[in-house]
């Protein structure tokens, strides 16, 4: 905190300037609250001190080896220190990767982490990075740190193959050669991939995934710059040069279009002339008919005015045709129905869409043909176990996995008929029972169902008191609209991650009785489903920053907007 306190008055004082009175009196009271919340912040860290201190003067986790003369599939095998305790296997260095491993006990299992970067990055304020609003530092927390609390190894490798029958995943360091790792149980959290669609010249694009993307984009916005201010550029090439588009019009296409905005106008303008400035063209192409289209519309309208402000040029419902080293064509499609082709220059492309899945998990879903045919992410249960699994030993979490959720009304029949006892029509008594009984059945829809009650006034179309069979099928429908996909947020992963750690630290204390009895699979996954509830999402709410303005979407239409300094430094803070 003390860190981001340093920026943001960093920030203030080099980008605008000298403030006027009413900007030095919201300064005063900006810096008093930040620097309250430093002190605060710093209270916190000196009392944890100590306990961070015994962390990093204990002794690392034993290094890793091959098992000597051992093979499986013609592949060394890795073995590790034997404890006694189950092994497990974390592939990722996500949110939802390192949500497990901060909420882990100690010494309940042996953990070994896969990833092919040693460092958990702070997504969300990865578009600030690559300006310089925040320093790459700030947002970056080495891996080896966060397992060394629970006397966890970290291998600096890929996943690439995985055996469920004998529990074995294939690691790979590019140039290093592969090996297989041994599990008891195996938690995937590799993320996701950006789609393509099928667009041709992806290599001329910028993604935004890692510290390294960040840097790079940092290093191709100044260089466009520093060519512009060549005598021997040719104008053409100069607009060329700082015309910035932005494929997708979601949260981190906006974000970064709002921090490059705001670069240009806080922090370039005191080092390149206005001439220059006047040809910079920031451009978002949306698949959408609005950007932010998976927050509150009110949102949305207000993101779109606030770039119009900007001179953000947003362009909705276009599709990329093709990337060139200096253009990027597209195609609109308009109320009509009619298609236009556009085609503009470009000295920048950052690739922004949806995700789909990664060569790993498009691999582990080919394993299990029977239950895996999402095409987009791993479908996984209620407990966040990967459909399929037998023995219920492998999980996945965050941008790679998707809650499979009941549809309700493919059982009318059966759930009509388990609802009302007498008569043909279910009471507000019966429906309060059916609830509850259903709620066990269906743990992911408790909530949905509960609202029934709680509306049954207005699913009782005829307000006879009853709910009959059509009015019964208008409340299954509602439950079965509300179950949708989790969307594929940091606090998603985050919480799938909290909940997955606790999950394993009430299943260690199952091992004893587990080893003390010959268990079959089946009845040591029924025994686990009794310790543990079912995965809970809770949405907190969404925030996009938009420069020098903000947006909240918090669910169920409330919604918070901000075009103000405080509105900038509640994100920033």
């Amino acid at each position: 905190m003390l860190r981001v306190a340093r920026l943001g008055a960093r920030q203030m004082s080099t980008a605008t300037g000298r403030p006027n009175g009413s900007y030095r009196r919201f300064g005063r009271t900006i810096g008093t609250w930040m620097v309250g919340t430093a002190v605060l912040a710093s209270a916190g860290y000196y009392v944890g001190k100590d306990e961070i201190d015994a962390f990093d003067h204990e002794e690392p986790a034993s290094e890793l080896h091959l098992s000597p003369g051992q093979q499986f599939k013609g592949l060394p095998i890795i073995e590790a220190e034997s404890t006694g305790r189950e092994r497990l296997v974390v592939l990722g260095s996500g949110w939802g990767a390192v949500a497990v491993l901060k909420t882990l006990d100690r010494d309940k299992y042996d953990v070994i982490v896969v990833s092919p970067d040693n460092y958990f990055i702070f997504t969300p304020l990865l578009p600030s990075a690559t300006v310089g609003t925040v320093e790459f530092r700030s947002v970056l927390e080495g891996i080896r740190r966060i397992t060394k609390r629970i006397r966890g190894a970290y291998v600096e490798a890929s996943a690439v193959d995985v055996d469920f029958e004998a529990k074995c995943v294939l690691i790979e360091k590019p140039g290093e050669g592969c090996a297989w790792l041994p599990y008891d149980r195996l938690v995937v959290g590799v993320g996701a991939q950006s789609i393509t669609r099928g667009t041709s010249g992806l290599e001329f694009c910028h993604k935004l995934k890692t510290i390294l993307d960040a840097r790079s984009i940092r290093q191709h916005i100044m260089a466009n710059f520093e060519k512009v201010m060549l005598p021997t550029t040719p104008d053409d090439e100069k607009r060329r040069l700082l015309t910035f588009v932005v494929c997708g019009g979601g949260p981190t296409g906006c974000e970064f279009a709002a921090e490059l905005h705001d670069l240009l106008a806080e922090d370039l303008k005191h080092y390149f002339p206005q001439s220059v400035r006047d040809m910079v063209r920031v451009v978002i192409v949306q698949s959408r008919d609005h950007v932010l289209n998976m927050m509150d519309s009110v949102i949305s309208e207000f993101a779109e005015r606030q770039f119009a402000r900007s001179n953000i040029t947003v362009v909705t419902n276009s599709r990329v045709q093709a990337i060139t080293e200096t253009s990027l064509r597209f195609s609109t499609k308009h109320e009509d129905g009619t298609v236009t082709e556009h085609e503009i220059p470009q000295g920048f492309v950052l690739w922004s869409t949806g995700v789909c899945l990664t060569p790993f998990t498009q691999l582990l879903c080919q394993k299990l043909p029977d239950y895996q045919k999402n095409k987009h992410a791993i479908t996984v249960d209620a407990y966040l176990r990967v459909k399929g699994i037998r023995d219920g030993s492998v999980y996945a979490l965050g941008d790679c996995a998707t809650v499979e959720y009941p549809h309700l009304l493919e059982h009318i029949n059966e759930l009509f008929e388990s609802a009302h006892h007498e008569g043909a029509e279910i009471t507000r008594t019966e429906l309060e029972m059916f609830v509850k009984n259903a709620a066990l059945e269906f743990p992911c829809a408790a909530g949905h169902l509960q609202s029934l009650v709680d509306n049954f006034g207005h699913f009782d179309t005829n307000h006879n008191g009853t709910i009959d069979r059509s009015e019964f099928r208008s409340m299954l429908e509602y439950v079965d609209a509300k179950l949708t996909a989790l969307p594929a947020l940091a606090q998603v992963a985050n919480q799938e991650g909290i909940y997955l750690g606790h999950v394993f630290n009430k299943l260690a204390s199952l091992q004893v009785e587990h080893k003390s009895k010959e268990m079959s699979a089946d009845r040591k996954r029924r025994s686990e489903e009794i310790s543990v509830a079912p995965f809970t999402y809770h949405h907190h709410g969404t925030l996009a920053y938009l420069g020098r303005a903000a947006a909240a979407d918090f669910g169920q239409g409330q919604t918070y907007k901000g075009s103000n300094l405080a509105a900038k430094y509640m994100w920033r803070s």
